[in-house]
């Protein structure tokens, strides 16, 4: 069904608005239809109907934020750098930037701007913020130019296929 394939609030919202629309907005009713939970549909009811979603405490409380999100203008700094050092692929099939610019290399020059120890991440996790924002840390390589495909001459007989098959022998005329 459809909203298993939902989580959270967009689920609680789902299930709101099929009570509303089949059950008359009956979270019991929902439940005896639908199987669902009648609290997590009286839940969606009552965000639907106050227009504030609840989060839960997992959501609300745990989990650490990106170190982009802890330090926006050293992660803008950055980002910045990266600019400088980067090139878009050579074969102009993907989106990303390809760039010489190293974790290491980054950092030492985010502590050539000012920036405190304290607010850069380590070696790994450096790299880790440039792949996310779409820097590649590989070796830019250099477009190669395509090679010249050998012309076939028609008066080599090892150019182009043969006519005669090998092994066959001609008849005579009579």
């Amino acid at each position: 069904m459809a909203a298993s394939k939902l989580l959270g609030a967009q689920r609680r919202s789902f299930q709101a608005a099929m009570a509303v629309k089949y059950c008359q907005g009956n979270s019991r009713q929902a439940e005896q239809v639908f199987g669902w939970s009648r609290h997590t549909v009286a839940l969606g009811l009552h965000e639907r109907r106050t227009g504030i979603v609840c989060l839960g405490v997992q959501q609300a409380y745990c989990g650490n934020k990106l170190w982009e999100e802890r330090h926006p203008e050293a992660a803008a700094a950055l980002c910045a750098l990266a600019e400088t050092h980067s090139q878009p692929d050579p074969t102009f099939r993907t989106t990303l930037y390809y760039t010489r610019l190293t974790a290491a290399q980054a950092l030492q020059q985010l502590r050539a701007l000012g920036f405190a120890e304290e607010t850069l991440p380590s070696p790994s996790t450096m790299a880790q913020v440039l792949n996310r924002n779409g820097y590649r840390l590989r070796p830019v390589l250099k477009a190669k130019p395509q090679k010249k495909s050998p012309r076939l001459t028609p008066s080599l007989p090892t150019s182009g296929n043969r006519t005669r098959l090998q092994g066959t022998k001609a008849q005579p005329s009579a």
